[in-house]
């Protein structure tokens, strides 16, 4: 080679490179890496894209998706594997082809557009129509502008984990009807429409149903489910019995509507049979069985019982209400305005809501004691319940230090949701515990979970002191104008990161119990103690 050549092997391509020729040396091999070039060379690009580069990079990126070519329209978006993976599955795993996207008037580096096209499976095909957008923006090592991927640019709502399938469903659809044979549908019920979707995955097999041709979101990521979205073929539903009330389901439904991220159960206490499960959500989560919340005060019924069955003291034994109660270096406080009673009864400062009577028996109450009380008589924090579909079984666990005290008033550690306090009630007012079930344990012969429940005397005493509280403490505001025999817990549970508590109502008339949560609902009474007494007004 003549002196001053070199060559250099760049991309897998020979490239010569002029000896004293420097500049010429640095374009090439800026060019190739699209990096800064001198010399005339147009600089890199930062900041934003423009509207050129915008409409420029959505056109290229729109017209391979059109024609189905997956790997270069990934190549215009800054995460090209996870993008290229899913715009594969679009075709291949969702049959889905004619593909036409019209973009519409961006904003900024925002771009909508509507997508016209066609599923098809064996032979038959339907018409898929949607909306979506997507934004663009500058790539961080290469300075291009690239569609920002996410999964919702291709179908809206889909989250990582998610891609789309076309064919036989994996379950036959099912028709869910209640306890009086009426049909259950998500236009009806909103708040079902998830769970009948985890019915119909769990359950279609067995309730006589054939499969249904249909696209459907898979939810790889969260297990969740799949979400049908166009049926090609209709399937043959089978009918699935379950124990909700539409009566009750309808009056929960309504209820939670008043309030935003609210939750609620109703649970008929002699069978622990689910009456009624709502929620209002933006996520669509089904808080109501999933909910892994600290109930504050409505813990007071696992808190009281506790020091009742082991001798601590009882409803009309002493449980002094001082204005602040100090464990282990922690200071715990009533709720402003309560006026102290040092010669208060556990009825009085239950009915009152007091934290600091239960705080200054936590000298008396050892690590795991609550926790067992829990576990053994209320069935919770075993991780054994079989509803029908997911479920949370409650945590209580045990807990030293400050947490000792803090759980006795359902802070700490302790844990629950709706149906969980719903069916503490149950076990309060019956002194069983039944396992709440949304489906009959005769469709499958599941195996339900068991524990110790109540005795005689505990369960006389916890009905006086919710029936206390909800004709003449904290709940009476909440329950005024039920009729029968009635009673309930309020509770608030203070949340790190929130200005307002949570609020945690949890209640009974006749043989129905129910409970529910606010999200940011402040006191218990407020927000989760209209909801309750509603779906008990309707179901009780």
């Amino acid at each position: 080679m003549r002196k001053g050549v070199k060559a250099a092997v760049v991309g897998g391509v020979v490239v010569v490179l002029l000896g004293g020729a420097g500049y010429g040396a640095y374009s090439v091999v800026s060019a190739l890496n699209g990096s800064v070039v001198a010399g005339g060379a147009s600089p890199v690009r930062t900041g934003p894209p423009d509207a050129d580069e915008v409409q420029e990079t959505t056109r290229k990126f729109f017209a391979a998706w059109e024609k189905g070519d997956a790997r270069t329209a990934a190549s215009y978006t800054n995460y090209p594997v996870e993008a290229q993976a899913l715009l594969s599955a679009y075709r291949t795993d969702a049959h889905i082809s004619q593909v036409a996207i019209t973009p519409g008037k961006a904003s900024g580096t925002t771009v909508p557009f509507s997508v016209k096209a066609t599923v098809s499976y064996d032979g038959t095909g339907k018409p898929l129509s949607y909306r979506s957008q997507l934004s663009v923006v500058r790539g961080v090592s290469t300075h291009r502008p690239l569609v920002d991927w996410q999964p919702s640019v291709v179908y809206p709502g889909l989250e990582k984990g998610d891609t789309l399938v076309t064919g036989p469903s994996d379950a036959a659809p099912i028709e869910a009807v209640d306890r009086d044979g009426v049909v259950l549908t998500k236009e009806d019920y909103p708040s079902l429409g998830p769970i009948l979707d985890e019915l119909r995955a769990k359950y279609g097999d067995k309730a006589g149903g054939s499969p249904a041709v249909e696209l459907r979101v898979r939810h790889t990521g969260s297990g969740a489910a799949d979400t049908p979205l166009v049926t090609l073929t209709e399937g043959r539903p089978g009918t699935l019995r379950t124990t909700i009330s539409a009566r009750a389901q309808a009056a929960a439904e309504a209820a939670v509507q008043r309030f935003a991220e609210s939750s609620v159960v109703a649970v008929q206490a002699s069978t622990g049979e689910v009456l009624a499960v709502a929620n209002h959500r933006q996520d669509a989560f089904n808080a109501a069985f999933l909910g892994r919340l600290a109930p504050g005060s409505t813990m007071k019924i696992i808190s009281a019982a506790t020091l009742i069955d082991n001798g601590i003291t009882t409803a009309n034994g002493p449980a002094p209400c001082p204005e602040t109660a100090v464990w282990q270096s922690q200071t715990f406080r009533n709720l402003t305005g309560m006026t102290p009673d040092e010669h208060a009864t556990l009825s009085d400062s239950f009915a009152r809501s007091c934290n600091t009577a239960f705080v200054k028996y936590a000298d008396e109450v050892t690590v795991d004691l609550l926790t067992r009380e829990a576990e053994d008589r209320f069935g919770l924090g075993r991780d054994n319940w079989k509803t029908g579909i997911p479920s949370f079984d409650g945590s209580v666990p045990a807990s030293g230090g400050p947490d000792t005290a803090a759980n006795l008033i359902g802070q700490g550690q302790v844990q629950m949701s709706p149906l969980n306090m719903a069916s503490v009630t149950a076990t309060a007012i019956t002194g069983r515990f039944r396992q709440p079930v949304l489906v009959p344990q005769s469709l499958d012969g599941r195996e339900l979970a068991q524990a110790q429940g109540l005795s005689a005397g505990t369960v006389a005493q916890l009905r006086q002191m919710m029936h206390r509280t909800a004709t003449s403490g904290t709940a009476a505001a909440a329950m005024s104008g039920l009729s029968g025999d009635i009673g309930a817990k309020t509770g608030s549970a203070e949340v790190d990161g929130q200005a307002v508590s949570n609020s945690w109502f949890t209640g009974y008339r006749n043989d129905v119990t129910a409970a529910a949560m606010v999200q940011s609902g402040g006191h218990g009474g407020d927000a989760a103690g209209p909801v309750v007494a509603a779906v008990l007004r309707a179901a009780g």
